[in-house]
């Protein structure tokens, strides 16, 4: 049953996305914070989808541990679902991605509208720079900036070094750090196949101040806080589910 649904969702995917991607390249020309709502409903379809074609909800626990104004979100990443509802979540968003992404058909080219900082790996020091001033771009028109320190989705259970260009970014624009835990990686982990239906858990902590802080320090700080709630969240599939 599950790789049927998986392959249900495989299949919305194929045909929804390059029809969504051409009519988001049609509407270039509108605002960032116009094209992101339009991008945003192909993040809605795909958690719709999940729901309806895989038994896959969520709940979020700590929304009122977010601000009224944007920060920089700091995240887990052990699934392709974290960044559908974050961008449900958090509205605007701005990932954080390295450039050859955007040459990617379809869904990448959508993706290169939605205001993402793009990342030139080859830049060396100077992509921090270039990171920071996009960074503060974005924030000056209300987006959030989302990271994955990990730098690539992790398998749920296990955990990569943290990368500490999240707490250099938050140092370099002076803003804090919101730290998010989930257990998607359980439900949805990476690759086509293994869609588990039941209720993902996504926890949002409290802002942690960059203000003044070393990059190492920091980013110890955000990894403990991170790695101790996802172990607390545990694996939903031995939750019953629940309606998210």
């Amino acid at each position: 049953m599950s790789r049927l649904r998986s392959l249900l969702f495989a299949i919305f995917q194929i045909v929804f996305t390059p029809i969504w991607a051409v009519l988001c390249c049609a509407l270039f020309f509108l605002p960032a914070r116009q094209r992101f709502w339009v991008i945003k409903q192909w993040c809605a379809a795909n958690v719709w989808a999940a729901r309806v074609l895989c038994g896959i909800r969520y709940v979020v626990v700590g929304r009122e541990n977010i601000p009224s104004n944007s920060h920089l979100i700091l995240s887990k990443h052990s699934s392709t679902f974290e960044t559908v509802a974050l961008s449900s979540i958090f509205s605007p968003v701005s990932f954080v991605a390295k450039r050859e992404l955007l040459w990617l058909p379809f869904f990448e080219w959508a993706f290169a509208l939605a205001s993402p900082i793009t990342i030139n790996r080859s830049a060396g020091s100077q992509a921090l720079q270039q990171m920071v001033a996009q960074g503060r771009e974005r924030l000056a028109k209300g987006f959030w900036i989302v990271i994955f320190p990990e730098g690539t989705r992790i398998k749920a259970g296990t955990r990569a070094k943290y990368k500490t260009g999240g707490a250099r970014l938050a140092i370099g624009m002076d803003r804090p750090i919101l730290p998010v835990a989930h257990n998607a990686g359980y439900l949805w982990p990476k690759g086509v196949w293994g869609k588990t239906s039941g209720t993902i858990t996504i926890s949002i902590g409290h802002p942690i101040a960059a203000t003044g802080r070393e990059p190492m320090e920091l980013t110890v700080e955000v990894e403990r806080w991170i790695e101790a709630e996802v172990a607390r969240l545990g694996d939903p599939r031995a939750i019953p589910a629940a309606v998210a």
